[in-house]
């Protein structure tokens, strides 16, 4: 019984790992511009703009309360260039652990 508990969390974390890294591979392959509509095109060319000029920003000039607001913008349009990326299956740390641990419990 011991053998094939460790035999079958030996396949689920096998499992899981080629899983993730099939995603990783997919994400590499996909030009993320193909299933963008055009303002979603136009958008992402936007942001990644603006990301571009606040990189090469003197930001030694700016006051503390400047720094704060440029990280908080940096923030949204990072997230919401990650919205409209086409992406796969996500799996958390938390997530996976907790699935091994069930698996352990009830196995």
């Amino acid at each position: 019984m011991k053998k094939l508990s460790r035999l079958i969390l030996a396949t689920l974390i096998v499992f899981c790992s080629l899983n993730l890294s099939s995603t990783a591979s997919s994400k590499v392959e996909k030009a993320p511009h193909e299933t963008l509509t055009p303002q979603q095109q136009v958008r992402l060319h936007v942001i990644t703009e603006r990301l571009a000029e606040i990189k090469h920003m003197d930001k030694s000039t700016l006051t503390k309360s400047e720094k704060k607001s440029l990280k908080s913008e940096l923030r949204q349009l990072k997230k919401e260039a990650r919205g409209m990326a086409v992406g796969g299956v996500f799996l958390t740390v938390a997530s996976l652990l907790a699935v091994i641990v069930l698996l352990i419990l009830l196995l």
